[in-house]
């Protein structure tokens, strides 16, 4: 998910997660050895994954951001800068601080220095998750405390140093960088607007902030503005600000940007066979136009950007 790059328009970097991909728009040699870490820890898990849980595979994935590698993947072709995790949100959540465990998961006792009391962990949702969609199990039994020791260290780390050295380095070569972290979520409906009588329709996209902490109100507008003229329902930090990645890295005082795109499942996909549907294109293409706003955006307030984004 992010980073600065040699070639192209500036800085900038992005992020999210998606089932499957690797480090992009970086070195061979800086992200090799992260890509071949991160799959060498998955390939020993999987088997036994899917043996712990309650839920097989199908049901695991309607908690994973499906497709949205290939939803931004004409940005990656454009030279923009991704970080793309090799497994999903179900086994480890990179969109968590490092140590959100939940006690109850685990059969032996949890370091001091995990988080057992965020809102996150009491809804099941932590660093290792204890339930998927329609808050189910995941797990028939508890867990050892060193498997969860082994995804954070194995996997999670690795995420975020790739991650880090990208926004590091746009921010070194261009003094500003940009983080965007896209997923998606499944369909809301609410009123899109103040008035309680208003109708309501599905969301279409939830643009996060943190209600203004994580970047300049004019970089979120410019992404917001543009899918709205598009015909989209778009809302606000409501239901999602933002998770610990927007928090995290988030710094505009700082020069460093992070907004969050949350994407309705049901605009590009079929949420029940679980593949793209006839509008994937048309959804993706609107997504580059609304980025590509954004870069103007970035040009207006005098810096020339690069951005990488899911």
């Amino acid at each position: 998910m992010a980073g600065g790059s040699a070639s192209g328009p500036g800085p900038g970097v992005g992020s999210g997660e998606a089932s499957r991909g690797a480090a992009q728009g970086a070195s061979a040699a800086d992200l090799a050895a992260v890509e071949a870490r991160l799959l060498a820890m998955l390939e020993p898990y999987a088997a036994r994954l899917e043996w712990a849980t309650i839920y097989g595979l199908p049901t695991l994935r309607r908690s994973e951001d499906s497709f949205m590698d290939e939803l931004i993947s004409g940005l990656s072709a454009r030279g923009f800068p991704t970080v793309r995790v090799n497994f999903p949100r179900s086994y480890v959540d990179v969109n968590r601080e490092p140590y959100e465990l939940d006690p109850r998961m685990f059969e032996d006792a949890l370091p001091e220095s995990a988080n057992l009391r965020s809102l996150r962990v009491a809804a099941g949702l932590g660093t290792i998750p204890r339930v998927v969609a329609d808050a189910r199990e995941i797990y028939r039994e508890k867990l050892r405390v060193a498997d969860a020791l082994a995804r954070i260290t194995g996997l999670y780390e690795p995420y975020h140093a790739a991650l880090a050295q990208l926004i590091n380095r746009a921010h070194q070569e261009h003094g500003l960088a940009v983080l965007i972290d896209c997923h998606s979520m499944p369909t809301l409906m609410a009123r899109d607007g103040a008035s309680a009588r208003a109708e309501k329709r599905r969301v279409d996209f939830v643009i996060g902030d943190r209600f203004g902490a994580s970047c300049e109100g004019r970089f979120a507008d410019a992404i917001e503005e543009t899918l709205r003229r598009l015909g989209y329902s778009v809302h606000r930090n409501r239901p999602y600000a933002g998770g610990f990645i927007t928090e995290h890295y988030g710094r505009p005082g700082a020069g460093r940007h992070a907004v969050q795109i949350e994407v309705a499942r049901s605009l590009y996909m079929d949420e029940t066979r679980l593949e793209p549907n006839n509008q994937f294109s048309i959804v993706a293409e609107h997504l580059r136009e609304a980025i590509g706003e954004l870069l103007r955006a970035i040009g207006d307030g005098g810096a020339a950007l690069r951005l990488a984004a899911e």
